[in-house]
């Protein structure tokens, strides 16, 4: 299954999939605390990102797509909301550069793989579920596949 994720994603769920289960959402929320720094065109007109619906807490994202077909995502999270920006901030890094065709290649189930099931709640996977479907969504739109 990692073969089908990019590398960096890859990478953070096999992290978290390494260390005991009580220590998990401790490291999500460090993971969280790494959230990339979002352009100040984003943070400056909310319009240019697109709202999370599925995410209780108020997430937004933009993707961007370089002319050499890298993935750029970019989120807004609230700190008030560490496991929702565990989950942003996961994402975001692990999709950092990644091909196009890797990015839509990650399975919609991918928030079920990092054995958190236990650990939150089903609407913060749903949550993640839809940060992943609405990057997919914004990479297709944006080169129109």
């Amino acid at each position: 299954m990692t073969s089908a994720l990019p590398a960096s994603l890859a990478e953070i769920r096999d992290d978290l999939l390494d260390i005991d289960e009580a220590d998990r959402l401790p490291f999500l929320v460090e993971v969280g605390d790494e959230l990339p720094e979002v352009p100040a065109e984003y943070r400056e007109d909310p319009s240019r990102t697109e709202r999370v619906e599925e995410c209780q807490s108020p997430v937004y994202i933009a993707v961007e797509v370089d002319d050499e077909r890298r993935v750029t995502l970019h989120a807004i999270a609230p700190a008030e909301a560490p496991t929702t920006r565990g989950f942003a901030s996961m994402l975001a890094q692990g999709v950092r550069g990644a091909t196009v065709e890797s990015v839509l290649a990650i399975p919609e189930d991918f928030p079920l793989t990092l054995g958190l099931g236990s650990l939150v709640s089903p609407l913060r996977l749903a949550g993640m579920a839809g940060m992943l479907r609405r990057t997919q969504r914004q990479v297709r739109a944006q080169q129109r596949i």
